[in-house]
């Protein structure tokens, strides 16, 4: 009776221990499927969000756009415009300008110009997977520009942020302020003060150029010297005695500004910036200057 009876607890116990290590099995198996949903959900969200990001919601606004009486090409996948645009700036910029009184439009922004010439006024470009409306009426222009409250400022990338601060990038009251700190330093009185160092600096640049032309009796390519005339005179004008050292900030601000418009010309992939190329590191060096 004994040996039964422990046999029969034996029995139960490795039955409860067989039921225990069942649900156990379970349990597990629940986990599994539960981590694998997870994931499917997680992957399906985002290959929604991307595609609708590069496709389904640039369609959509093009439709809206076109429907409004709105023009423009057609949305490429992802790069819009970006490649075209590219490929003209650089056509237009590797030649020289004609020595006439036609308009430079077509050299500054030879897209938007082109655009403009085949849509209409009311026309739209793709700036990657996002349309920009062109606004060419001055009444529009201005009504946008004094209704800060209603139209905001496009986001842009935050490559820009490195090289737009301030009043540029601030909105509503922040810019408000900013605006009214900003205005006293503007008026006549304050910039009849700067004319002796605005003087000074051009004086120098027309002394260069007739070094120059005496040596070679050559044409001059005015175009670095204009490039570096402003940044002279208001370095005189705010640094004053420090004006080596406010030339370096423009010097560094001009090369960020290069850096961020080449890599802005291209698509923008989020997390990029971080990655260590000979671009990324020269830019942050430069912000960090």
């Amino acid at each position: 009776i004994i040996k039964s009876m422990k046999l029969g607890i034996i029995i139960l116990e490795a039955s409860e221990g067989r039921v225990r290590f069942f649900n156990m099995e379970i349990s597990y198996y629940n986990l599994k499927i539960a981590m694998f949903s997870f994931a499917i959900i997680f992957v399906l969200r985002w290959t929604w969000r991307i595609l609708n990001y590069v496709w389904f919601k640039p369609k959509k606004l093009e439709k809206q756009l076109r429907q409004q009486g709105f023009k423009g090409n057609s949305y490429k996948l992802l790069y819009g415009d970006m490649k075209e645009m590219k490929k003209m700036i650089e056509e237009a910029t590797s030649k020289p300008i004609s020595f006439s009184h036609d308009l430079i439009w077509p050299r500054i922004n030879p897209f938007i110009h082109k655009t403009i010439t085949n849509y209409g006024k009311n026309c739209f470009v793709w700036i990657g997977p996002k349309p920009a409306v062109l606004i060419t009426e001055p009444k529009l222009i201005r009504e946008v520009l004094t209704k800060n409250y209603v139209y905001h400022k496009a986001r842009g990338s935050p490559l820009s942020k490195l090289a737009i601060s301030g009043l540029a990038a601030h909105e509503k009251d922040k810019w408000a302020t900013h605006r009214r700190i900003l205005n006293p330093a503007f008026h006549l009185d304050k910039l009849k003060h700067m004319l002796p160092a605005f003087k000074l600096t051009v004086n120098e640049m027309l002394n260069t150029w007739k070094e120059v032309v005496s040596k070679d009796g050559t044409e001059i390519d005015v175009w670095p010297y204009l490039q570096t005339l402003t940044s002279d005179a208001i370095s005189r004008t705010a640094f004053g005695s420090n004006y080596e050292e406010g030339k370096k900030i423009f010097e560094l601000q001009k090369e960020q500004i290069e850096l961020i418009s080449k890599m802005t010309r291209s698509i923008y992939i989020p997390g990029w910036r971080f990655v260590p190329t000979k671009k990324n590191k020269r830019m942050m060096q430069s912000s960090l200057k």
